[in-house]
């Protein structure tokens, strides 16, 4: 699945299966009524009583209640009928027999007839206005998908070995194309389902490893020195994304080739805003691509992600300008996606024009769909040939620990319960572990508040720009070993 996909159903589905807590304690004791709506799922989840936030209220009580709600910071929902706290999940059925590692392996997604939910979206669209913020407002989620948003991030690198081939490259002007080539590649990887679905959210402090294999490397190669990925070796590609902030929800990842001498540093964030059919996020962030011998930043910023339809079955598209630029070179390329238009047929189209240093004139013109074939034309007049069929492409897929030798905040070992609950469809179970999760981070919160102690991250730390750095990057690694 693409990394704006899963950006869109992080904003409009957010909230299932993790809430990060809350740094205020104030809470305010009020009953909420049952919204008039008839459950359309098969799903059936038992209510508890626990603290739920101000944006579930929005979506379960009348549109009258709401100035309420949104006067309090934090309201505890007592049920019409006694009920006991939350229980701590236990492992799924015989936790000896689940093979958790496996379930995350597994990449067979069910796909979810959603028309049957029109009366659910229909009531959550009578509360909010064109043109809303919907940081406040949580649509319910009928799609989820079995992982964490920090190891969809990963999908960038779906295909690491186009990636790397970037420091391969003599000339600059190759290197901007390949930089094109890669970016233009890495939104359509791992969709396994034709209907978008959520991962889960990522809780502050999470953390998520892996690293790939490159085609015809030395299985004999040692370990990157101080490498981000411990047990990555020199030869392969290393990625790390750990979820750096809850207000708002900023993602940081890294990935590095040690040999090649070539890194990417992103943050990524979202606002989300209803434009009445449909829903519009946000992207807010940027990645640089750095290739260390030719000491070359590029520069990516990322698309709006689009979710139509949302009355019916859900589609994504993704919109919006953005850009590749290296300042060193002179080299940049500006890039559209263009959404489907009111009449036609044609969806995921993108265009591509690079240009040289002090160019008007672009170079390079690409035109195609972004999870199709994309054609390039060399200059006026040029002949039209293939750039990239993302379709012929193979996934190179990552390696993770085992579940077993993970730390206790690392996605797959902090969401096993949970995923397992999805995979054997026991929902009780799945909301038993998500409620376990959103209690503990409470009970963190709490305890940093009253000790007056401030969240710090592990692995990343804040510029003065905002932007979030890597905080032991190839370069920084390479400039200490030629100093000693």
């Amino acid at each position: 699945m693409s990394i704006i996909i899963s950006y869109f159903w992080n904003r409009l589905y957010p909230n299932l299966f993790v809430r990060q807590p809350r740094e205020s304690s104030d809470t305010t004791l009020i009953r909420i009524p049952t919204p008039p709506i008839r459950p359309t799922s098969s799903i059936n989840i038992r209510l508890s009583q626990r603290t739920f936030s101000i944006d579930e209220q929005l979506v379960k009580s009348p549109p009258g209640s709401h100035t309420a709600l949104l006067a309090s910071k934090q309201v505890v929902v007592t049920p019409s009928i006694s009920a006991p706290s939350v229980p701590e999940a236990a492992p799924v059925r015989d936790s000896e027999c689940v093979d958790y590692d496996a379930l995350y392996e597994d990449e067979v997604e069910t796909d979810v007839q959603l028309e049957s939910q029109g009366s659910v979206i229909k009531h959550l669209l009578s509360q909010v206005k064109i043109g809303m913020d919907l940081t406040k407002v949580v649509l319910p989620t009928f799609i989820l998908e079995r992982r964490s948003l920090l190891e969809m991030y990963a999908d960038y690198f779906a295909h690491p070995d186009i990636f790397v081939q970037i420091a391969d490259l003599k000339d600059p002007k190759e290197r901007m194309i390949q930089v094109v080539r890669w970016y233009l590649s890495s939104y359509h990887a791992g969709r396994k389902s034709a209907v978008a679905k959520k991962p889960y959210n990522p809780i502050l402090g999470e953390i998520f490893y892996c690293l790939w294999d490159l085609p015809d490397s030395d299985s004999s190669e040692g370990v990157a020195p101080e490498g981000p990925v411990s047990w990555c070796k020199c030869n392969q590609l290393a990625f790390v994304a750990e979820q750096v902030s809850h207000h708002p929800p900023i993602s940081a990842f890294y990935a590095e080739h040690y040999n090649k001498r070539i890194s990417f540093n992103a943050h990524i964030y979202t606002k989300s805003k209803f434009l009445g059919l449909s829903i519009c996020v946000y992207n807010i962030g940027q990645g640089v691509v750095s290739v260390l011998d030719y000491d070359e930043e590029y520069v990516v910023t990322f698309p709006n992600g689009y979710g139509r339809s949302i009355l019916t079955v859900p589609w994504i598209e993704l919109g919006g300008a953005v850009s590749i630029t290296c300042k060193k070179t002179g080299y940049h390329c500006d890039i559209e996606f263009i959404t489907k238009p009111f009449y036609g047929n044609k969806k995921h189209r993108v265009t591509a024009d690079v240009f040289g240093p002090d160019d008007k004139k672009a170079f390079l013109n690409i035109t195609g769909e972004w999870n199709g074939v994309m054609e390039a034309r060399w200059g006026d007049g040029g002949e039209v040939e293939e750039f990239i069929n993302v379709q012929n492409l193979d996934v190179v897929k990552k390696r993770v620990q085992p579940i077993s030798q993970q730390q206790e905040n690392e996605s797959r070992k902090l969401w096993k319960e949970v995923t397992a609950g999805l995979k054997f469809n026991d929902i009780d179970h799945a909301t038993n572990a998500k409620a376990s999760l959103e209690q503990k981070q409470r009970d963190e919160a709490k305890l940093r508040k009253d000790t007056s102690t401030q969240w710090e991250t592990r692995l990343f730390h804040k510029e003065v720009d905002d932007s979030w750095t890597y905080i032991k990057p190839l370069r920084q690694r390479l400039n200490s070993s030629s100093n000693t």
